[in-house]
């Protein structure tokens, strides 16, 4: 009897599933609950904004260090005795450019570094996919180690180094900020940039004087332009613009990301003066392209 009781024991231990009535007893009961997706959306508009912020402060940077090493390098690194210098620097430390930028940027005015080595020029070709040819001016104490950081970013999206000038005109050119307060534009200085030896004169999208000479008459333009009709240079240097029949299209996705990627830590590197490239906008947004834009130095 004892044996019975115990075979029939499971049987009688409370049921582990409630069932209504008008469930059958083998069925069981389920509920869901929605997923939290806030958390997360929250996270990825706040990588989002700070993405942003960065780029944002990074062309705030570069925009002050460009303009002081080129005053540095027309006018003198002495504020005291260079006043163009002098306000640039006070706008500088007000937008919040770190101490450190501000120090390099007048030293590399001078051809120096900050612990007062002279830095010696680079120039650097390299093709990417999807066929963009570029050119890298840089400026280093060390052409070995910038040679190695630039050739990892540039094969880290499976480009190579390779031959890429014939893709572009060198040119000098000299831009100088628009005075709202004085009339002063291309009309008014042209006789007297042609003496000096500029080849063209236009306003770009900002409304600033952009001058375009041969290389050799670059500085030279800049100092007796700027001097004589006490313009603001923002840039003087010798670039590279690449020609009309060898732009190379770049549409939105993975390779738009990459070389955009690229374009923004070759910014970063305190090296890298500046990059042209034979890129032109193919179907992208305003935001993808302008990501491009703001790296390239043309």
């Amino acid at each position: 009897m004892a044996s019975l009781f115990r075979a029939l024991t499971p049987l009688t231990r409370p049921a582990l599933f409630i069932t209504s009535p008008s469930t059958c007893a083998s069925c069981r009961t389920l509920t869901t609950t929605p997923v939290l997706t806030a958390g997360h959306n929250k996270w990825s508009k706040i990588r989002h904004d700070k993405a942003i912020n960065d780029r944002k402060r990074m062309q705030t940077i570069l925009f002050y260090t460009q303009q002081i090493t080129v005053s540095s390098k027309l006018y003198g690194p002495d504020p005291t005795y260079n006043p163009n210098l002098a306000n640039i620097l006070s706008a500088s430390k007000k937008a919040g450019v770190p101490k450190d930028k501000l120090e390099a940027a007048l030293a590399r005015g001078q051809g120096k570094s900050t612990s007062g080595a002279t830095l010696e020029p680079l120039t650097f070709e390299a093709v990417v996919p999807p066929s963009i040819a570029l050119i890298i001016e840089a400026e280093t104490e060390s052409k070995l180690r910038c040679l190695q950081n630039l050739n990892l970013r540039v094969k880290k999206i499976s480009g190579a180094p390779s031959s890429s000038k014939f893709f572009f005109s060198r040119l000098g050119r000299v831009v100088f900020e628009k005075d709202p307060s004085r009339d002063i534009g291309v009309d008014q200085i042209m006789d007297d940039a042609i003496e000096a030896g500029a080849e063209d004169l236009e306003n770009d999208a900002d409304g600033n004087i952009v001058i375009w000479t041969q290389p050799a008459d670059t500085a030279y333009v800049a100092k007796t332009i700027g001097t004589k009709f006490d313009l603001k240079a923002l840039s003087a240097g010798i670039v590279w613009t690449p020609n009309e029949d060898t732009k190379a299209r770049l549409d939105s996705g993975i390779q738009h990301e990459k070389f955009a990627e690229m374009l923004e830590l070759m910014r970063e590197d305190g090296d890298v003066q500046a990059i042209y490239s034979n890129v032109t906008r193919g179907e992208m947004s305003d935001d993808e392209w302008g990501k491009i834009e703001e790296c390239l130095s043309t």
